[in-house]
């Protein structure tokens, strides 16, 4: 019964949804009620698609496999938290989640829109019901999550054993915030298209969601990342996979839209960039869903999908994104641009980050499609991979690195360059220092890691940098310093913490990848290898049984040179309900650097297969997008970003007679 109560109130969302976005659409600036029943609508949606997925996890929970997806996708012997999370571990529950998220900033934006003004707010929850509306319908028409099977199967088929992890309960839902958050810019731009409206203040509404979706989808990108790493077992961080791309794309989109933002709410200017880049965004996003979802990758991201679902996706994403670009195209000419500012000025060094920015996400798009189009139009089968995109993409974001510590010091409308280097010359001589020490002390041979190494450091002491200029030690008393570092703004700390894990992530990647140690071998029990300056000892192999798979787990003993040891218990597992093998690494980690243990296949004479690596500071690569993310909800609690529209004074008593 509950399932039925969830597909009809999924079906009455998806009515709710096409009824306001019709009436929203037509009546947004002819009724003042419109308004309230827009916003009253976008509760309602939310709380009925949120009942919808309830139904979906009560299903999985009690094993229920009189529904099809649930019989599909999971299994009476899988721990709890993997039956709830095997709810969006298939195509349709994935999709119900997708639209959980949209009705919910839809509904945030409805409960918490309070200072925008009626006519955009209507606007605005107007698009994100069309947008509920066509994605709930796809949902249901083509991808129901509640069809049911009868008779009902005795036991489940079981979640993809790779999938079986605390990941998915994180890296999904984190990544599908991020996607869907930026349907809301996208809704702003589209209202302000429409209306005609787009100012300062609509720059300021902007940028919370914008900074909201860029959190997640940064923490998204970071979790599915580490997940790899250590779940898949082959010891890497990023593999350039098309559905990598996928996210990574709105994620550059999105920071270039931060950027763009700033300047609009700063000096009124960039409006048609911004309204651009706020529907390029999205649609990236979209993008990403359709080769997640359209069958034409395979990958361990995408999910198994007939070509009518494809095609749906294709046809919606070119109603979509064909719509809102020509409307882009037949509104921008209208729009007024804001004011003047000079080359060399913060406003300059803001669209120079944007040009970058702008060019990177067109080369990851350019290497993820073309393969693609390519076998479609001539059959012909190649493959794009990371010689490629480390080309590429590191030629173009190394100049944006240089000079990206320059823009927070420049000033707005006009600056002084040779002002600012001269302020910026303790941070490049730090930067010099510190990495011709690294690359003394390390020992390595020349490469362009030092150059790499030398542009993390750069970003990061820039970083510092600019909170000693504003805070003016060296100028005045330290205490007086303290005081003025303590008063600045958080969107001065927000910037600099941003940028400082920006250069993190960097020195992560350079040292993770240049001066890795990896050791591939077979090994005896009781035998042990060198790996750089730890020592591995094999000692034998346990067998253990697991809720739902059956697993040897390797005992190892690695010895520090102090002459500490760390136990390592590598595994391979079997799940019996499917047959299939996993590998479970085991990793360690040793201050910011982690030595990775796999445990391989075993010989006839008793021996395993071990591979191990060592990778230095490799935490780093991951500490980096923490930073970025706490810098952007410090940033999103500065109280500038909760002002609201400018609201006209409240006329003065008069004196008393």
């Amino acid at each position: 019964m509950a399932i039925e109560l969830g597909h009809f109130a999924l079906i009455l969302a998806f009515a709710i949804a096409a009824a306001s976005a019709v009436s929203g659409l037509w009546a947004w600036n002819r009724s003042d009620r419109i308004g309230l029943v827009l916003r009253q609508g976008a509760v309602l949606q939310f709380l009925l698609v949120a009942a919808a997925f309830a139904a979906l996890i009560q299903a999985f929970v009690t094993s229920d496999f009189s529904l099809a997806i649930a019989w599909q996708h999971s299994h009476s012997a899988q721990p709890l938290l993997f039956k709830i999370t095997s709810v969006w571990g298939n195509h349709e529950g994935s999709m119900v989640l997708w639209v959980l998220i949209l009705v919910a900033m839809g509904a945030a934006v409805a409960m918490f829109g309070g200072a925008l003004p009626d006519e955009l707010r209507t606007l605005v929850l107007s698009i994100q019901s069309l947008l509920a509306a066509a994605f709930t319908g796809f949902t249901l028409f083509t991808s129901n999550p509640f069809a049911r099977l009868s008779p009902a199967p005795f036991e489940g088929q079981e979640l993809n054993p790779i999938l079986q992890d605390i990941g998915l309960a994180v890296h999904p839902p984190l990544l599908y915030a991020g996607y869907v958050g930026f349907s809301v810019c996208f809704s702003f731009a589209i209202a302000a298209l429409i209306s005609g409206r787009i100012d300062a203040a609509w720059a300021r509404w902007v940028r919370p969601w914008t900074l909201v979706s860029w959190i997640f989808l940064t923490l998204g990108i970071a979790m599915g990342s580490y997940w790899a790493y250590y779940e898949l077992g082959w010891g890497g961080w990023w593999f350039w996979d098309p559905v990598e791309n996928a996210s990574f794309m709105p994620w550059l989109a999105g920071t270039a839209l931060l950027h763009s933002a700033l300047v609009m709410e700063k000096r009124n200017a960039l409006k048609i960039w911004t309204i651009f880049l706020a529907i390029i965004t999205f649609s990236l996003s979209l993008l990403g869903t359709f080769m997640v979802r359209s069958g034409i990758l395979t990958s361990v991201h995408t999910f198994a999908a007939d070509p009518t679902r494809g095609l749906v996706i294709l046809a919606l994403l070119a109603a979509l994104i064909g719509g809102a670009f020509a409307l882009f195209a037949f509104r921008a000419s209208a729009l007024r641009q804001g004011g003047l500012f000079a080359p060399i000025s913060r406003e300059g060094s803001l669209i120079l980050n944007n040009l970058f920015l702008a060019a990177a996400t067109a080369a990851v798009l350019t290497g993820t499609l073309y393969p693609l189009i390519l076998d479609a139009l001539t059959g012909r089968t190649i493959s794009v991979g990371e010689p490629f995109f480390a080309l590429t993409f590191g030629s173009i974001m190394a100049p944006l690195l240089v000079v990206l510590p320059f823009g927070p010091f420049l000033a707005w409308k006009r600056g002084d360059l040779i002002a600012v280097t001269q302020r910026l010359a303790g941070a490049a001589g730090a930067a010099v220092f510190v990495t011709i020490l690294v690359f003394a002390l390390s020992g390595a041979s020349i490469s362009l890691a030092p150059l790499g190494l030398l542009l993390g450091f750069w970003v990061g002491f820039g970083a510092i940098a600019e909170l000693i200029d504003r805070a003016g030690f060296g100028r005045m008393a330290i205490g007086l310093s303290m005081r003025r570092l303590i008063g600045l703004p958080r969107s001065a700390f927000s910037t600099a913490l941003a940028h400082f894990g920006l250069g993190v992530t960097v020195i992560g990647i350079v040292t993770a990848t240049a001066w890795q140690l990896e050791l591939v071998t077979t090994m005896q029990p009781g035998t042990s290898k060198p790996l750089g300056i730890y020592s591995i000892t094999f000692e034998g192999i346990d067998e253990r049984a697991g809720e739902n798979f059956a697993a040897e787990t390797g005992r190892f003993v690695v010895t520090a040179p102090d002459g500490s040891t760390r136990r390592f218990a590598p595994e391979r597992r079997v799940y019996p309900a499917s047959g299939m093998p996993t590998t479970e690494a085991w990793i360690e980690t040793y201050g910011f650097s982690q030595l990775y243990l796999q445990l391989g296949e075993d010989a006839v004479d008793g021996s395993h297969v071990v591979r191990a690596w060592y990778k230095p500071y490799v935490t780093l690569i991951w500490l980096g997008p923490l930073l970025m993310a706490a810098a952007g909800m410090l940033s999103l609690s500065d109280r500038r970003l909760r002002v609201g529209a400018p609201r006209p004074a409240a006329a003065k008593a008069a004196p008393a007679q």
